[in-house]
């Protein structure tokens, strides 16, 4: 590790680093703060920006809004009782309490402290665990990373919603569009219907523009909801917290950012199952259970604090196996691969000061995630009442000049409102899209694997089970579906 550390700190430290950073952290924060846009669909909305620049400053300027995006939402959920993010709803039961109180100040400050200690909590881990995993990676063969891809496939059970035959459903429909072009085997045509552009396959990110940025616009809309009121001048208080606060904070906060790690880890999991279950967890070790959802600062800091201690966690999937924590994480993949970076072991060797700097580089977006947070918060908490009229176009001109960019043709854009229709269809009959998106990601890379396993066994499908390593993910499969199908059914027996 000491060998990458200082090449690693001189190509982070840069200008255009820095700069990169600090405007995807103020861009990041801006689109969570604004209920209704999403962190993915921001990444998504800027991810054509980083084709143009190399590797660090790309991922720097990702992981800037993808950090301040975990953060942010929790200004909107303070302020207006509306989480700007899903994983902020459990920031929302405390922090809107404390804000009618008279502390608006003090309940943002707290989630601040708590998302910059999380972010950089799991940082660390990032940084000594990646390295750890990646050499477990460099063991495994085809065989392996066929067993891999299938253990990632159960993300789509943590992003389902309610149905899990319509999460299934949307899955396979990923894994459709994922074979579409020339077979990676054979090079012939699939699906391809004659038309010439296609044969390279459909871009993942022009896809994606579709599926949930130009949706959204469409949802928007159909929407017509008023304008937000917010009285900024709640942010004078003097946002002082009592030591005896300061005090019962600080377990909530290193306990939640384990939790954060541990569950960011694990595929299929996310930000909000990680707050939810830090809450409940502080709930009942706090000796004041009674303050919980009437203003509790223990509850503001633990929600926070796990759900960005996620953010971190999630990228030791991503870079040591190839397989994304959750959505938004996977749109990062194709970011690496556009600069020739695929996961695995190659990451930590031949590109280890790159890695290294990335790695060193989500401890420095947390500190200026801090920065921007202390001096911006009322910056922040003014976007959120930005009229639908001004936003919408905006949206919708980034959305065409991200997809047009991607490959300088009209084409794309016919592909982008083609995803867009098909997301609105399957938004009206309450299927879910985060699963074609793991479809798209995992397919082609399950598909190669696949066949490359059976090519060097001569058909052989014994080969799956040949390794250690191969039934450790098995079981570790069949743990996850039953686990899955034990969940489902307590719900079922909940709502029932």
């Amino acid at each position: 590790m000491l060998q990458y550390i200082v090449p690693a700190s001189a190509l982070l430290f840069t200008l255009e680093n820095i700069l990169w950073i600090n405007l995807g952290v103020f861009i990041g924060a801006v689109f969570a703060a604004i209920p209704g846009l999403t962190v993915i669909l921001c990444v998504i909305l800027f991810l054509p920006v980083t084709y143009r620049l190399s590797a660090i400053p790309g991922m720097m300027f990702l992981l800037g809004i993808y950090c301040a995006g975990g953060y942010a939402g929790s200004v909107s959920a303070i302020l207006i009782n509306t989480p700007g993010t899903p994983h902020a709803a459990a920031t929302m039961l405390d922090g809107y309490p404390l804000s009618q109180k008279g502390r608006t100040k003090a309940a943002l400050k707290i989630a601040l402290y708590a998302s910059v200690f999380g972010g950089v909590f799991s940082a660390l881990m990032l940084l000594f665990l990646g390295p750890q995993v990646a050499q477990i990676a460099a063991q495994l063969g085809t065989a392996e990373y066929f067993m891999v891809c299938l253990f990632g496939l159960t993300i789509i059970s943590g992003v389902s919603g309610k149905s899990m035959i319509k999460g299934i459903i949307c899955a396979c429909l990923g894994l459709w569009v994922s074979c579409i072009g020339a077979d990676p085997m054979t090079s012939y045509d699939r699906y391809t219907f004659g038309i010439q552009r296609m044969y390279l396959g459909l871009e993942l990110s022009v896809c994606l523009i579709g599926l949930f940025a130009l949706v959204e616009v469409m949802s928007r809309a159909e929407d017509s909801g008023k304008r937000l009121k917010i009285d900024t001048r709640k942010i004078k208080d003097d946002g002082v917290l009592t030591p005896d606060e300061k005090k019962r904070i600080r377990l909530p906060i290193l306990i939640s950012s384990i939790i954060g790690v541990a569950i960011g880890i694990i595929p299929g999991t996310g930000a909000s199952e990680a707050s939810w279950f830090s809450y409940n967890t502080a709930k009942n070790m706090s000796k004041h259970k009674e303050e919980f959802g009437h203003g509790s600062v223990e509850g503001i800091a633990a929600a926070e604090s796990a759900n960005n201690a996620v953010t971190g966690a999630t990228l030791i999937p991503l870079l040591t196996l190839g397989i994304p924590g959750d959505g938004t994480v996977a749109i990062m993949l194709s970011a690496l691969m556009i600069n020739g970076l695929n996961p695995g072991i190659s990451l930590f060797t031949t590109d280890g000061d790159i890695m290294y700097a990335i790695m060193l580089g989500l401890i420095l977006v947390n500190l200026f995630m801090l920065i921007q947070g202390r001096l911006l918060t009322p910056v922040f908490a003014k976007v959120v009442r930005i009229p639908r009229e001004i936003l919408t176009p905006i949206i919708v001109i980034f959305c065409f000049a991200g997809a047009y960019s991607v490959n300088k043709n009209y084409f794309d854009v016919a592909v982008a409102l083609v995803f867009a229709a098909l997301a609105w269809v399957l938004r009206k009959l309450e299927m879910p899209a985060v699963p074609i998106l793991i479809g798209m990601v995992l397919g082609n890379m399950a598909e190669t694997n696949f066949r490359r396993a059976l090519l060097l066994s001569d058909g052989n499908p014994s080969i799956f089970f040949s390794s250690v390593y191969c039934i450790i993910f098995l079981i570790l499969i069949v743990v996850a579906v039953f686990t899955i199908i034990r969940s489902k059914r307590k719900e079922k027996t909940g709502n029932d």
